[in-house]
């Protein structure tokens, strides 16, 4: 997933978490919370999978040589 799709779903479970306290609905509330922390996780995935990319192909570099 795109770090741009990471982030718009992180914006919108802040705007549900706020509109949750607003108007009271602790389920809302709870929603964006778990949105915002899905997010977080894809996130860190994301970034696990980069560096083992940069990883594999600094492995590559070095049998070449």
């Amino acid at each position: 997933m795109s770090d741009l799709t990471n982030k718009g779903q992180e914006a919108v479970g802040k705007a549900k978490e706020k509109v949750g306290e607003f108007t009271g609905d602790r389920d809302m509330e709870a929603e964006g919370k778990a949105d915002q922390t899905e997010s977080k996780f894809k996130q860190l995935a994301d970034d696990a999978k980069d560096m083992a990319e940069n990883v594999a192909d600094r492995v590559k570099d070095a049998f070449k040589k």
